[in-house]
Order: C-alpha cells, then structure tokens, then sequence
C-alpha cells in the first residue's frame, strides 16, 4: 500500500452513519479524519429510503472530508442486517507444482474449493476467511506457502449476504459520489479493531450492539468460527422506555443515556426521580430510577437470551470461550459488562478500537468500533490471519466446553 494511500471506512446503522479515514503513518494506520450523521434510511440494517441514506452518507462524507483535508473517492463499506448468514466449510486441492511445493496459487484454488457450496441464487459470497491448513493430513499450518506436500486442505469461514440486500445499500454508495472498494460484514470489522490477538486464541464472543442489530461473532484459535446479526438492538430499549413511561422516543433515549442502567438488581438509586415530559411536551410527570431499571434490566436480558439461543444452535459445541467483548453504540450503557458477566458466567468487558493513532481520543469509543475496523480489516479481508488448530485430544479437548455448558 502506498505510504500516502488514504483509506476510508463506511458504517451505514439504524441511527447513525459514520465515516472514518485513515492514512498509513510512519508508526502504522493513523486516523485523520471522522465524520457522523443521523441515519434515517435504514432499519435493521435493511434500506428502506434510498434519499435518506444518501443523504446521510453525504453528511458524514463532507464532516470526514474536512477534518481530514481529504477529497474521499472510495469507501470500505459496512454491512450487516438478518439476511447475512455465515456457515464454516472445507477445500482441498493437489499441490500443483513439479516439486510439490505450496504457492500462493495452491492457496488461491484451496480457499476457492471451499466456497463451492449451496448457494441460492438470490445470495452472494462476502467473505471466505481461511481458518487454518492442512498439508498431508498435518493441520496446525498456519502459513502453507514454501511447504512440501501433495494434499493441501484449509477450513474456511464463509459469510453470505442477501443480493437485493447487498444492491441496495451499493446503490446507496453510488448515489453518494462514492465507490465501494469493498464489503465487509460489521462484526468482523469491530472485531479488528476491539480485539486482541491473544483474546482471539483463547476464544472470545464478541457483542456490537447497534441501534437496529446486534452483530455477533466468535473466535477461537485465532480465526473466526462463527457470526450473525439478530434483528434487536439498544432502539428497541429506547421503545420500551417510550411506552412504559408515556412519552417521545427522543425524550425516552434521552433518559436512557442519563439514567439508564443494565442492571436488575435494587440499588439506593432506586427512588431517586426523574422527570419525564408527556407525549404533547407540555407538561411532565414524575418517573423514578426503580421504574427505568425495570424497563431496561428485563429487556437486556432478553437481548442475552437471544445472543445465547443463537450460539447453541449455530456454533460449534466443542468451543473453549474465554471472554465477552461488547462493543458499539450499545455498550454505552451503564452496568451492561456487568450484566453480560453474570449472565454468561464469563469475564466481560467494553470493546474500543485500539492499536490505531491519530484522532485517537475521538474514535476511542465503542460507537467507532465498526468504522475503524473497516479501515483495519477492509484491506486484508481477503487474508484473514491463519490460525493453527490444536486437535481434540489436545488442551482444548481435555478442558470441558463454555458451549457444553449452555447445551445444558
């Protein structure tokens, strides 16, 4: 990559569009420039206004131009919604070379083998990210090229998307004055830039809780084994607010953000009031603490419920998980590590990107996540690190599994 080269990241959510743009530095990637707008055109991560969209990706374009000093021509584009699924699969090739020395070519047609899967005609391949390989029946390769063999298998992770999805969102792009230069599912971009290497090894969930979705994805020995959307995000606490205390959403997100807590358990701040304006916005009423907590606390639960339903019936059972990492704009709320602790009985913490410079007091918060993970992952997404695998007779196998658990 040229040293000048920019690189630009596209978050289009449910409530916010933001962009961010980065430079490669003498000390890596340094952020130069960020840019947010209020999204109105999407739900879910579905578009459902062309205009809106476009327009707040103009909005946050022109924000991130400026502070950056930048002409953006080209973006990294975030997506997610219901319609992307993921599914692991496997390749396996004859080393084609004289000598029988892996090259990148074997590589290539390996990673290729293995997204020969059934695919319906109205989806798409996003991503098939190589998990770790096998040469000869010898796995735990975590870099095949210049090694002899004549077998070469590698076991991939491979996302999928809904086309028409995929079109629209594109097209949205397009209209902005913008080409995609590529497409990445979000909770691979926020894993890049919230995740530490080491939290990959060991295994870790990580939770980007949006407006409209929350993105899952879970690593474990270095790769990713497994990732999802589910259609709830923090704009369904904010409705619950709305309803159980009779006024505005914006009023409702507003004493969300100011008093709002993850936790179900009774504290002294229970009693304290809170003054809610009616549905009119003539008048208010008085709302306690205890009230608020009994609309959230219920509603977080059911969120963790979902994210758990979601691993057991879609990931693998013999997965050894260590950590939760929540992150996005949702993670914003009070007690939520707390509460995700004790819900799954793991170390849980608040996922901001790191190991990036620059304006890194202005992305270092979870609501950047997914935009500065578009500018890490965005140009490697094709070269996903390869991760060796231990087999099951191994630590991993002797340890009893977190997923077993769950199953229980």
């Amino acid at each position: 990559m040229p040293r000048q080269e920019t690189i630009a990241g596209l978050d289009v959510g449910t409530t916010k569009t933001c962009v961010v743009v980065a430079s490669l530095g003498p000390e890596g990637l340094e952020i130069i420039g960020v840019g947010e707008a209020p999204s109105a055109g999407l739900r879910k991560g579905v578009v459902t206004d062309l205009d809106q969209t476009v327009k707040s990706i103009e909005a946050a374009c022109e924000k991130a131009e400026r502070m950056a000093g930048v002409q953006i021509t080209d973006v990294y584009v975030g997506v997610t919604g219901e319609h992307v699924r993921s599914l692991n699969s496997h390749g396996v090739v004859a080393v084609s070379g004289e000598d029988r020395e892996v090259a990148r070519n074997d590589v290539a047609r390996v990673v290729d083998a293995s997204k020969i899967i059934d695919l319906d005609s109205s989806r798409q391949i996003l991503h098939a990210l190589p998990r770790f390989y096998a040469i000869d029946g010898q796995d735990g390769v975590m870099d095949p090229i210049g090694m002899a063999g004549q077998r070469l298998e590698v076991e991939t992770h491979i996302v999928t998307a809904g086309t028409t999805f995929l079109t629209n969102v594109l097209k949205c792009v397009r209209r902005a004055g913008l080409e995609a230069r590529g497409v990445v599912f979000e909770p691979l971009a926020s894993c890049a830039a919230t995740l530490l290497p080491e939290e990959k090894h060991v295994g870790v969930i990580l939770l980007d809780i949006g407006g409209g979705t929350t993105d899952v994805a879970v690593y474990a020995g270095g790769g990713v084994v497994h990732s999802a959307a589910i259609p709830v995000g923090g704009n369904i606490l904010t409705n619950d607010i709305a309803v159980g205390l009779r006024t505005t959403l914006a009023e409702a997100e507003q004493i969300k953000r100011m008093y709002g807590t993850a936790s179900t358990a009774r504290s002294e701040r229970d009693e304290a009031p809170i003054e809610v304006k009616t549905l009119d916005g003539r008048a208010t009423r008085s709302a306690t603490v205890g009230e608020l907590r009994s609309i959230i606390g219920p509603r977080v639960q059911e969120l963790f419920r979902l994210i758990k339903r979601e691993l057991v019936e879609h990931a693998p059972r013999d997965l050894i998980i260590s950590e939760v990492v929540l992150t996005g704009g949702g993670a914003l709320l009070p007690d939520l590590d707390a509460a995700a602790q004790e819900f799954f009985g793991l170390p849980a913490r608040v996922g901001v990107p790191q190991n990036v410079g620059g304006l890194t007091e202005t992305v270092r918060n979870p609501t950047y996540a997914t935009a500065v993970g578009l500018v890490i992952f965005g140009p490697n997404s094709e070269h996903a690190p390869r991760a060796s695998r231990r087999s099951a007779s191994g630590l991993f196998g002797r340890l009893s599994s977190w997923l077993s658990d769950l199953w229980s």
